[in-house]
């Protein structure tokens, strides 16, 4: 797996020793991590500047003041948890809560002690997840920004090209010239950055 530039893994656990040594694994595997003595810490973190990029959060179940799982409804309520994927890290005791906390959204939990290369890998397979999550992100919000710059003669001429509707049967439909509908036509395939109206249906599919 290609791994993912500029990201980030938080790590949080009230263990300092813990904290130290998964900071010292992901160093070792090229992996940038920020780390936090309490789940509440974190919070405020984001709180003060959300996270733009990559990242996941390799979370300690059981801490004082805020739990891990208290963290982790926090961020499913502000959905957060898809573009920073969340692996618990649980004792034995702690796995039933870990496994009903991934049928909630949380990517996965590794049980204390755990394999370091299975935990790296799993953190290189969130990471890959948040990437995906925040690109699809960004191909939704440039597909609004380009949907608000139409007209609305042009929206009309855009769903009857999606439906497939041939130039003749728009300007009736719409009664405007065949002329009309090609302007138009040509207007919504250059604010939409599509060449076809196939490429438009696939475009607007992503909304």
């Amino acid at each position: 797996m290609q791994p993912v530039k500029d990201a980030v893994v938080y790590v949080v656990d009230d263990d300092v020793g813990v904290r130290d040594a998964l900071a010292w694994l992901l160093r070792s595997r090229h992996l940038t991590s920020e780390v936090f003595d309490s789940a509440r810490a974190l919070q405020q973190a984001l709180l003060r500047a959300p996270t733009s990029q990559a990242c996941c959060l390799l979370l300690d179940v059981r801490m004082p003041d805020m739990s891990g799982l208290e963290l982790f409804d926090w961020l499913v309520q502000r959905g957060l948890h898809q573009s920073m994927p969340v692996i618990f890290l649980t004792g034995h005791a702690d796995v039933p809560t870990a496994v009903d906390a991934v049928k909630r959204g949380a990517l996965d939990f590794c049980e204390k002690p755990f394999s370091d290369n299975a935990l790296v890998d799993r953190v290189e397979q969130a990471l890959a997840q948040s990437q995906a999550c925040l690109a699809a992100r960004l191909g939704r919000d440039q597909l609004r920004e380009r949907l608000a710059e139409l007209t609305e003669r042009e929206r009309a001429v855009m769903r009857c090209v999606a439906e497939g509707l041939p130039n003749k049967l728009i300007a009736d439909q719409l009664d405007i010239s065949v002329r009309t509908v090609e302007v138009h036509r040509a207007r919504v395939f250059e604010k939409m950055a599509v060449k076809s109206a196939v490429e438009l249906v696939n475009v607007l599919r992503n909304q």
